[in-house]
Order: C-alpha cells, then sequence, then structure tokens
C-alpha cells in the first residue's frame, strides 16, 4: 500500500499535481503513448474521491504559506472531485482525496506539512479504459491532528507504516520511487515497548556476493560477451554449425574461447565464493537479545529494527544502534571504527541518560518510550534523533556520540543498543558502493589497436574475395576467410595481459626494498611507468606528522625549544607566589613586582590554556597493570556477566575491567578528524607529598599536534595526569593536583578549524578556552598587532601555528549560552547550523593568550626522492591546507623548488588581479608556483583554462589552504586538459578524494589512519618507496607488458598471413592449411610459455633506473607501444609468414602434408627465436620455458596420431635442411637489420649498461 497523506492546508492543486505525476508515471509504465483523458472536460485525471469527516485544527505549524486562493475557485474543484465520485464505481481502485467536514474550511496563514507513508513492495498499478486504477495507492488530504509530530521531539503512536514530514518536491520524488519499486528510506519514529515493530525493514542481512546460485552461469556470460570481441569468437564458434562455413574442426574455434571463460569463471566462482562464506559468517554470528523472557541468543540476521541487542567488549556491532546502557561507570564506552572509516583510533560514544539511569535492564522493557531517527544516509559523522519518555515527557536529543554504527568493535565494556538501521539501510552498507574500475593506458590503447586488427581482418578477406572475383556464392567465401583468419584477433591478448598484471603486483608486494606495500588494484601496474603529474599532500606525506613543540609567543616575549627551563622557572614562580598570596591574603604594591605578577600570570594562564584545551586522553600503566591487561585481552568472555547484565548467566562470575585498564582511549569523538596518535613517555611526581613513582604514560589524541602541546606542558611540569568524562586532572609544579569540570567540548572540525572548550575550577571561575588556525582566530580575538606578523615569522621558520584565545563568563551569561546551546541541540531540523549560531554567541572577544609553533619532521629519504622524480621529468604539485609561508618553507626544505628556481607567489582577493599575476608568472622561466586557496577558487571558477595552461608549464606548483574539494578538482583538470596520467598520493581521509580522482592513487598509511590507504590503488608506508613504486616497478610492468601484447599480436599475425599466402597459391582455395589440434597447440602449448615469460624482462638494471632517472622520460612518450612499433611488428609477420609459406614452395615440395610439417616446424621455431632475441635480460624460467616448449613439440611431433605428421619425412636429413633454411631466411635478416640500427641510433638506456 502506498498512502500520502496531506494535511488540509487548502493545497488541492498540489493534490491534483500529485495525481498527474502518478498517472504519467504509471502511463509509462504500461506503454501508454498519450496523457490519459476522462470523460468530463474539466481536468484530464479521473479520481476517485472519499468524503472523511476529520475535525482536528491544526495547532503545530511547521511551515507558514500566505493562502491567497479564490474560495470560490476551492469549492467548484471540490464539486468537482465529489461529482467524479458519484459516477466512479465503487469497486473501482482508488486514489483518494479526503476533506473535513467542515467542508471548505480555509486557513489563512496556515502551514502546509505533508506526511509520507509506504509499505516496501512496489504498488499494483494498472490503466482500464484510460482509468488510472490501484488498489495500493492512496492520497488523503486530512486537517494536521492537534498531536506529536516525530520531528518536533515528542512521541507519536507508531501505525502501520513508516512515516516522514516533508514538502511538496519530496513527496513527489517518493511516489516516483514507490511506483517504479526503488527502495525509499525513510525516517522512523519507533515504539520501544513493541517486541516487533509493524513497519517492514530491510533484514539485517550482510550480502557482498555478486552471483546466486541460479543466475550465475547466465550473469557471468552476459558479462563477458558484451565485450565485441568476446561475442565475436563465439560466433565465429558458433558458424562452424553452418556446413558451408566449416573450415574446421569445431573445437579448434571452441577451445581457444571456453579457455578464456574457464579462466574468468574459475576466478570470479573462486571470489564469490569467498564473499558467500564471509557473509555466511558474518549473518550466522550470535548476539543477545533482551526480551520479557531475559536474554535470547539470535543471529544478526534476525536482528530487527526495535530490537534491543547487547553487545559484549572487542565484538562487532551487528547494525546501527542507540546506545541505551554500558557497564561502564561514567555511562560512556569506546568503540573502534577502523573497519568503518579507516581509522584507528577509539571514538568514545554516550549511553542515552535516561536509560543509562535505569536500575535494571529490565526496566527498558516496562519503559514508555518512543525514539526519533532520521532517515538513513551515508554521512557517519552526523545523526539527528530525540529519545522521548512517554510518561514523563521529557526528550532528550540524540547525536553521532549516541550511536553505534554497524561494523564497529565495541573497545570498552558490554552495551545495550535499540537497532534502528538494518540490512542495507546501515551507514556501511550504504558507504560500500562498487568502486568505479580505473582503465589503464596501456590498455585503451590496445583496445584501439585490436579495431585496427579487426579492420585489418575485414580488409584481407575483401582483398582475397576480391582477387577471387565476385563469383557465385562469393559472400559464403567471405564468411569463409573472416574464419580463416580469425587468428588475427588475439583471444588470449586479455588472460596474458592480466596474468601479468597480477605478476607485477606481486613482484611489488614481495620487493624487500619497499616493504610493507600492498596492490589494491592489479589492474593498472602500468599506469605507474606513464607518470608525468605527481600531486602530493604535505603533512604526514612529506612530513612525518611527529610534531615537535618548538616555540611560544606570549606578545611580549617567546620561548624557543632551547629556553624551556627558564619558562619552567617563570611558571614554578608564579604557582608559588599565588600560593603566597592566597596563605597571606595580600600582595605587595610595588610596581615592579606588580609587572612580574602579571607576567607571571600571564605565563600560567597560556600554560594553563595549553594544558585545558585539547581532547588528550592520558594513559597510565605500571608493570603489574600493563600484564593484567594483556591477560584480560587473551580471555574470551563467553559468559562475561555481572549484576548489570544479570539476566544472562544466574551467579556468573563477571571479570570486571579496572579503571585503569581501560583507559586507554580517546576522550571525544571528532567526526572525520579524528586520528590515532599515541605517544609516550616517563614522568615523575616532583615534590608531591604523596610520592608517584615512575610510570609508563601514553596520550591518545586526535592529532599529534595536540600531543606535541602536551608533552611541552608536561616538560616543564604542568602534567596532564587524567581525564574522565567531565573532568580533567593536572598536576601542577608544586605537586599539587588541579580538577577542572568540564562543562561544553566544541570538537575540531576541518570546517571550522577550531576546537573549544569551558571548564569551572575549584574556585567555580568558569572560562571558555579556544584554539585554532591563525586565519580563524584572528576573527575572534580582541584586537592586536602581534599575531599575524608572528604567524608569519614562525611559518617561515617551517612551524605550525596554532593561537589560544580565553573568555572568563559569568554564571549567568553561561546559564543562557547552555539554554541556547540544550535547544539547539534538541531541533531537528538544521541542528548543525543552530548548534554553530549558539556557540558563535561566546567566540567574539577572546583574549588572545599564546600563539604556539611546532615542526613537523620530514620523511626519510623524501628529498632524494624528490630529486630524482623531478629529474625523471615528473611535475610535482604540493597540495596542502597549510598557510603559505609554512607550505614554501617545507617546499625549499624538500627540495621540491631547487637552488636555480624562483618562487612566484599569487595570494590576492580579486580575480582581475589574480589573472595579472598569472601572466606575469607565464613570462618567468623555471620558477616554482605557490598560490593560496582563495586565489586558486577564483582561478578555477574564471578561468580554469589559462591558469591550467599555465601552471602545468611550472616545473612544480604549491597550492595551499586547499580544501579536499579542490585537491581533487585540480587532478581532475590537469587529466582532462593534459591528457596526461596523473599521480596522486596522500596519507589522510582529506586525500581520498584526490587519490581516488588520479589516473594512479597511492596511500601511505600513517598516523592519520588508513582511510587514504584503503581508497588507494597501491599503499605504502613511506614516501621515499614511491620512487621505487615509479621508476622500477612503473618502468617494468609497462615495457613488459607493451612488449608482449606486440608478440601476441604478432604470434596471430604470422599465422594469418602464411594462411594468406597458401590460400592465394592454392586458387583461393577458402580451407585451413593447419589441421585444429596445430592450431590449438600453437595458440597454447608451443608458444604461450616464452611469450608469457616476458613478463620477467628487465631492459636496465635497478641500480641504473635509479641512478639515471632521466631513462623515465622515454616512458612518458609512449614510445613502447605506438601505432608505429604496432606496424613495424606487422611488417615483420607479413615478411617472415611470406618467407615460410614461400620457401616450402619454391623447396619443391610437392605433398601437402609435407609442406604443413615444414611449415608449422619454422613457424615454432621462428617465434621462439624471436623471443630469445628479444630479452634483455635472461631469467632462469626464461631459459626454462623455451627448452620445455622446444621439447614438447618435438615429442608430439614424433606422435602422428597428434601432429599427423608423417614420421619418416620429419626424421629425415631433406626435412632438417629445408626447415633450419626456412628459419634463417625468416629470422635473420630481421634480426641483422635491429642490430645495424641499434648500432646507428641505440636507445638511451643501452648507453648506460654492457648489454
Amino acid at each position: 500500500m502506498l498512502n500520502i497523506t496531506i494535511y488540509n492546508d487548502n493545497h488541492s492543486n498540489f493534490v491534483m499535481d500529485l495525481a498527474r505525476e502518478i498517472t504519467f508515471v504509471v502511463g509509462r509504465r504500461n506503454n501508454i503513448s498519450s496523457p490519459l483523458k476522462s470523460t468530463s472536460s474539466s481536468t484530464d485525471i479521473p479520481l476517485t474521491v472519499l468524503n472523511s469527516t476529520t475535525t482536528t485544527t491544526t495547532t503545530n505549524n511547521r511551515f507558514s504559506i500566505e493562502e491567497e486562493e479564490d474560495q470560490q475557485e476551492q469549492q467548484e474543484e471540490d464539486n468537482f472531485l465529489n461529482n467524479n465520485n458519484t459516477t466512479t464505481s465503487t469497486t473501482t481502485p482508488r486514489l483518494r482525496k479526503s476533506n473535513s467536514s467542515t467542508g471548505n474550511n480555509i486557513m489563512s496563514s496556515s502551514s502546509s506539512s505533508f506526511s509520507y507513508s509506504a509499505s516496501h513492495s512496489p504498488p499494483s498499478v494498472g490503466v482500464v479504459n484510460g482509468v488510472l486504477t490501484s488498489t495500493d495507492i492512496e492520497i488523503e488530504e486530512v486537517d494536521r491532528p492537534n498531536q506529536y509530530s516525530p520531528l518536533m521531539g515528542g512521541h507519536q503512536k507508531t501505525d502501520s507504516h513508516s512515516s516522514i514530514e516533508c514538502d511538496q518536491r519530496t513527496i513527489l520524488e517518493k511516489t516516483v520511487d514507490f511506483i517504479k519499486g526503488n527502495h525509499i528510506y525513510l525516517s522512523r519514529t519507533i515504539d520501544l515497548q513493541l517486541e516487533d515493530q509493524p513497519t517492514k525493514f530491510p533484514p539485517n542481512v550482510v550480502r557482498n556476493q555478486k552471483y546466486n546460485f541460479y543466475t550465475f552461469i547466465f550473469v557471468i556470460f552476459y558479462e563477458q560477451f558484451k565485450y565485441f570481441f568476446n561475442l565475436y569468437f563465439l560466433l565465429v564458434a558458433l558458424s562452424q554449425f553452418i556446413p558451408p562455413l566449416q573450415t574446421g574442426y569445431l573445437f579448434t574455434y571452441i577451445s581457444p574461447l571456453a579457455f578464456v571463460l574457464s579462466v574468468t569463471i574459475f576466478k570470479e566462482a573462486y571470489d564469490d565464493f569467498k564473499r558467500y562464506r564471509r557473509d555466511k559468517e558474518a549473518n550466522s554470528a550470535q548476539y543477545l537479545r533482551l526480551t520479557k523472557n531475559g536474554f535470547v541468543s539470535i543471529p544478526s540476521s534476525d536482528i530487527k529494527v526495535g530490537h534491543y541487542i547487547l553487545v559484549e567488549t572487542n565484538q562487532r556491532v551487528p547494525c546501527d544502534m542507540i546506545f541505551l546502557r554500558t557497564t561502564e561507570k561514567n555511562g560512556a564506552s569506546f568503540i573502534r571504527t577502523d573497519q568503518l572509516d579507516g581509522e584507528t583510533d577509539w571514538k568514545l560514544r554516550r549511553s542515552v541518560n535516561m536509560t543509562q539511569k535505569l536500575a535494571t535492564d529490565e526496566s527498558l522493557l516496562s519503559l514508555r518510550s518512543t525514539l526519533y531517527a532520521e532517515k538513513p544516509k551515508k554521512d557517519i559523522y552526523n545523526f539527528i534523533g530525540n529519545f522521548t519518555n512517554i510518561d514523563s515527557s521529557e526528550t532528550e536529543s540524540l547525536s553521532v556520540e549516541n550511536t553505534l554504527w554497524s561494523n564497529t568493535v565495541i573497545a570498552s565494556g558490554n552495551v545495550i543498543g535499540c537497532a534502528i538501521y538494518t540490512g542495507r539501510e546501515t551507514r556501511c552498507v550504504m558507504n560500500t558502493s562498487t568502486p568505479s574500475t580505473k582503465t589503464g593506458l596501456l590498455d585503451s590503447e590496445l583496445n584501439n589497436l585490436s579495431k585496427v586488427l579487426f579492420a585489418l581482418l575485414c580488409c584481407l578477406s575483401l582483398l582475397m574475395i576480391t582477387l577471387k572475383g565476385f563469383r557465385g556464392l562469393w559472400y559464403i567465401y567471405l564468411f569463409r576467410y573472416l574464419l580463416l583468419f580469425s587468428a588475427i584477433i588475439p583471444i588470449s591478448m586479455r588472460v596474458n595481459l592480466d596474468l601479468g598484471k597480477t605478476i607485477y603486483s606481486w613482484m611489488m608486494m614481495r620487493d624487500p626494498n619497499i616493504p610493507g606495500t600492498i596492490v589494491r588494484s592489479s589492474t593498472i601496474p602500468e599506469e605507474l611507468g606513464r607518470i608525468e603529474y605527481l600531486l602530493t599532500d604535505k603533512t604526514g606525506t612529506l612530513t612525518q606528522n611527529d610534531m615537535v613543540f618548538k616555540k611560544l609567543h606570549l606578545g611580549t616575549v617567546a620561548f624557543s625549544k632551547e629556553s624551556l627551563q627558564d619558562l619552567e622557572n617563570e611558571l614554578r614562580l608564579s604557582y608559588s607566589q599565588a600560593a603566597k598570596n592566597n596563605l597571606n591574603g595580600s600582595s605587595s604594591n610595588n610596581n615592579s613586582s606588580r609587572n612580574r605578577k602579571n607576567f607571571n600570570q600571564k605565563i600560567r594562564e597560556s600554560i594553563t590554556a595549553i594544558a585545558l584545551c585539547h581532547n588528550v586522553t592520558p594513559v597510565i600503566e605500571d608493570e603489574s597493570s600493563h600484564q593484567q591487561v594483556l591477560e584480560i585481552k587473551k580471555k574470551k568472555k563467553k559468559n562475561s556477566v555481572s549484576s548489570f547484565f544479570s539476566n544472562i548467566v544466574k551467579g556468573g562470575d563477571y571479570e570486571k575491567l579496572s579503571e585503569s585498564d581501560l583507559k586507554k582511549k580517546s576522550d571525544d569523538y571528532q567526526g572525520s578528524s579524528d586520528r590515532n596518535i599515541s605517544s609516550s613517555g616517563e614522568f615523575l611526581d616532583h615534590d608531591s607529598s604523596n610520592a608517584i613513582s615512575a610510570k609508563h604514560q601514553t596520550y591518545q589524541a586526535s592529532s599529534p599536534d595536540e600531543i606535541a602541546l602536551v608533552k611541552f606542558t608536561e616538560s616543564i611540569r604542568l602534567v596532564l595526569t587524567g581525564r574522565e568524562l567531565h573532568t580533567i586532572t593536572l598536576l601542577n609544579p608544586m605537586g599539587e593536583e588541579e580538577h577542572y569540570e568540564i562543562l561544553n567540548i566544541f570538537p575540531f572540525t576541518s570546517e571550522t578549524k577550531r576546537m573549544g572548550i569551558i571548564v569551572r575550577d575549584k574556585d567555580g571561575i568558569i572560562t571558555f578556552y579556544m584554539k585554532g588556525a591563525d586565519a580563524i582566530m584572528a576573527k575572534l580575538v580582541q584586537s592586536n598587532d602581534w599575531l599575524e606578523e608572528e604567524c608569519g615569522n614562525m611559518a617561515r621558520e617551517g612551524l605550525r601555528t596554532l593561537a589560544f584565545g580565553k573568555r572568563t563568563m559569568s554564571e549567568q551569561e553561561y546559564h543562557n549560552f547552555s539554554k541556547l546551546y540544550a535547544d539547539a541541540k534538541t531541533t531537528i531540523s538544521d541542528r548543525a547550523a543552530k548548534v554553530q549560531e549558539a556557540i558563535s554567541t561566546i567566540e567574539k572577544d577572546l583574549e588572545l593568550i599564546a600563539l604556539t609553533g611546532v615542526e613537523d619532521k620530514l620523511q626519510t629519504k623524501v628529498k632524494p626522492t624528490l630529486e630524482m622524480l623531478r629529474n625523471a621529468d615528473v611535475k610535482v604539485w604540493m597540495l596542502t591546507g597549510d598557510k603559505i609561508e609554512t607550505a614554501t618553507c617545507i617546499a625549499i626544505s624538500t627540495k621540491l623548488v631547487s637552488r636555480t628556481q624562483s618562487i612566484f607567489q599569487i595570494s590576492v582577493n580579486d580575480k582581475n588581479r589574480a589573472l595579472e599575476k598569472l601572466n606575469q608568472f607565464s613570462r618567468m622561466r623555471d620558477a616554482c608556483l605557490v598560490i593560496d586557496g582563495h586565489s586558486l577558487q577564483m582561478c578555477l571558477d574564471n578561468f580554469k583554462e589559462e591558469f591550467i595552461n599555465i601552471a602545468t608549464k611550472a616545473p612544480s606548483v604549491v597550492c595551499c589552504r586547499c580544501t579536499p574539494t579542490q585537491k581533487a578538482d585540480i587532478v581532475r583538470l590537469i587529466k582532462e586538459k593534459t591528457k596526461k596520467r596523473t599521480c596522486a598520493i596522500g596519507d589522510g581521509g582529506n586525500d581520498v578524494s584526490m587519490i581516488q580522482a588520479a589516473d594512479v592513487g597511492v596511500g601511505i598509511v600513517g598516523k592519520e589512519g588508513k582511510q587514504a590507504s584503503l581508497a588507494a590503488d597501491f599503499s605504502i608506508t613511506q614516501f621515499s618507496f614511491l620512487a621505487n613504486l615509479i621508476l622500477w616497478h612503473g618502468r617494468n610492468s609497462y615495457k613488459r607488458s607493451a612488449r608482449m601484447s606486440q608478440f601476441v599480436i604478432h604470434r596471430g599475425l604470422i599465422i594469418s598471413f602464411i594462411q594468406c599466402v597458401f590460400s592465394a597459391i592454392y586458387y583461393f582455395a577458402a580451407i585451413s592449411i593447419y589441421n585444429g589440434m596445430l592450431l590449438v597447440g600453437y595458440a597454447t602449448l608451443y608458444t604461450n610459455a616464452p611469450v608469457f615469460s616476458l613478463v620477467l624482462d628487465e631492459d636496465v638494471p635497478q641500480e641504473i633506473a635509479f641512478r639515471y632517472p632521466e631513462l623515465y622520460h622515454e616512458l612518458q612518450k609512449g614510445r613502447s607501444l605506438s601505432y608505429k612499433t604496432f606496424f613495424i611488428w606487422v611488417l615483420k609477420s607479413v615478411y617472415q609468414g611470406g618467407a615460410i609459406m614461400l620457401l616450402s614452395i619454391i623447396l619443391f615440395e610437392s605433398s601437402l602434408n609435407n609442406i604443413v610439417s615444414i611449415t608449422f616446424t619454422s613457424l615454432i621455431l621462428c617465434e621462439l627465436l624471436n623471443v630469445a632475441t628479444e630479452i634483455h635480460t635472461w631469467h632462469k624460467y626464461m631459459i626454462a620455458s623455451i627448452i620445455v616448449t622446444l621439447l614438447s613439440y618435438l615429442i608430439t611431433m614424433m606422435i602422428p596420431q597428434i601432429l599427423a605428421f608423417e614420421l619418416s619425412f620429419i626424421l629425415s636429413f631433406e626435412f632438417v635442411w629445408k626447415v633450419a633454411v626456412i628459419t634463417v631466411v625468416s629470422c635473420l635478416p630481421l634480426y641483422l637489420i635491429k642490430f645495424i640500427s641499434r648500432k646507428i641510433d641505440p636507445p638511451s638506456y643501452t648507453k648506460l649498461t654492457y648489454r
């Protein structure tokens, strides 16, 4: 049933529009060629209209629309609809419009709100006598009930449909989706008292299989035969069932195709079977569901929306859930999300406060409540929902902090959650899309050459039929020639290339010089040999993302790393003076003392701000607790219960982790910016009455910057010793603990580029601390004259800067903000904007108290790597979010900019000025272009053609303040305008779009998680490995595939030209010279292994490739496989095929069987010699493949039943000398030509080797 309810705000016109939309879709679905017409002239939509007696008036108005329609027109329309109703059969399925009993009660300035609801099966829709008919479609217009709307934060009785309020356009879209049978994602209000929700939602089944048992063969055949050449060979094989077209045995044509298909089918079947086993394992995983009968074990596939599910520590979350209860004392648990977003840090999740306060788990079953959840979507970093207690009418807002997404793992405590999304509606599944397959340039070139070969096949066949004459059944002979010369099309090309790519990938992953390398896309290894543009991230890619504190500036004085002892003394003095003043209750009035006090107080305020404004969590372990954690991790808690989960096992022992065991967590969830960063060290409690022994301390935080700053405060004796949900504990230089209550935290995001925290100290003083990028903080702090200047100075030193500000708040001010903030968090629509608007009320007039600078160390061997790539004529672009000064400094220190190059900066606010700067840069030679994000966006928006034409001529480009979208846009622009191959490399989630947009994406497994690595085609652990990947493996992959492809093409051409000459000599007879066994053996046993062994060839040694990276420039020109080399091989095939066939005739061999044995043996020897003369570096497998192939042919040649040769002839001296002469004549001239040409004009690499 499709039911559309429209609240009666006089929108009858909309009802008609909706009906027309439905009729149009249904008409197209039923092949109705013209719009449906009713017998009435007043409308073209026949409707069955029913009246209702709903009398409730509207009280909750979400939209306000001025009502201007004329009441008389509305009355006429209603009368028309009523008249239509009387003429329509009551048995006709209906499209219904219902009016209130008040008749034409028009509400001026009333709201307009629409509710759409539907089941999940497509409707049965038809057209009978031009009238829309459906038993499953219903449109109803009623007055808005004076009840709670799920979007307004209360509860609503759940009916038999899922419901979502939306605007008119949304209703139309949902209706069309429903009629077409598309899945519709709906928001939902879940009645938690019901065992099973009446609405049907997708089953919680994991299914990653591409095929099923019944459709596998059909689908795999369709996937294979949708390609022209596979279909061509199928038609060739089928043609042998037609007697006039038979040119040989059927298996001759079936065997090659069957071999190719068998390899593909086996591979697909094996891969799909592995997916099936993984799916079965996930679907059968057992979970405990809370019911009236206690906890019941059910498989994951049986979980439904509304079920209460228990998930234990280290167990995978089976579906998207709302976090209701946990065994943790503070009501929060940590989860691992590495399988969802690639980030390895622990995310904090908070349980719903109403349910956490309940005494027992069974209380959930008796709690009268509803849970509203927004419609499913892909965004894993945001969620909007409400939890409502019906009895108390209390509503608690839900955000992403209250969610447990499917496929995450509980890291601490046991939790109970309520399932809200299952199956294909989970975030995990919605974010799992089939990755777009990248097609390499070599594959595209070979595809074009295959088309040329097909044209050559047609031309050769037409030439033969033309010479024969268009007489009789000439078209039959034309088709027979097409069949005889079909070997021109290399059916084994795809199999050879795919196997070669697999071997290249295996070699990369096994290379001891680049350990940890993973090839995630084995289809494009040759692309690494054609790179002309490298686009790289800076932080974590060129640098280690390992921050070290370097400088602190307080406005009037600066402290460097070398003066930390002075800073420590000043901080200790400030604390001692404060303690003395508190003890004496007075202070000196001496000016110098007052100035010293103010200075020390400023230092204390700055260091305190740095020590508090972060999301770092300390983990302190002694040896015994460390061993305890290891022992606990080894245990499988099959029956791990406590009194908190007393229904699972009565009287069982629950082994609960201590607080210190579970303290290894991050404190706050920070959306997409969260990363797993840890740092360890040792500290000793100095001057503490309670002696603290030396302990191993580890920090977890969202970024390495925060780790560096917290370690900096630790080095000057202000130590972060503890952090809980609402408390931060510091150990000051006097050995005293300071406790701060956390009132609010505003996490860092890539959009806001700042974070804030509101704390209350022991004296009850409320302080708002904030830190962020200098460009952002400059707008929020009070006017000053040093921030911009000092930021520039630090940036020129290559330091990353953060500005700190503070603001003291009164209790009343905080109370007003807290109320505004809480209201914003409970709204449904535009929650994020309203929350940010609330925060902005206190983000003003901040006191600028400190500016910090941290240094990011360069990656190992990054300088020689960039230098090698630059010498290889690879143009390097650095795309970073840092400011111009920092990026420029890193570009110089990494040798991205050489000593002889100048730097030209573009940082303007006017597009005309930007164009002028670009033109100015175009007149410079050998200069690096540095451009900021704002100027870059102006160029991309207004004159991208000019920008890319000028920028691509520069040896290197640095783009600063880049957003992830801009990074991807630049990659696409370079690809589109230059047609050159691009490579993008990065290590963070903000680099994923750039990596996916490039021809080759390389991800670095770093401290920012695995997002970039998982999204990339190649994953490495260090930037320096890129040189090995491109200059060595890329070179070999491209050269090997190009050479092997040419041999495969040559192998088909030469035997086709032998057939052509044979047919021409014997009066254009359309018969095959070789029998089926010879043809099958030629394509497989006798030539395949030597040709395929070329995947092991190396044209230059590895040390030469690195010593002379200029050799890589030859590959960028694509000369290894071009139309020139293709036609050279065609001519080579023509010569050798003609020589073999003609010489066998010239040598006066009258027996056809002897001609076949001589020509075929010469053909095999010729192919083996071709391979041997083209090899640069002999490998033992190459030698083995040639010897084994030759022996195999000699053995089968001696068995007449296989090849049908005359044994007495092939053992005679006549056979031997004729084969030898033919082989020498067909091969020696070509080898001499090659030898002489290399002496006259040798390839570049031969000048550097002794081969």
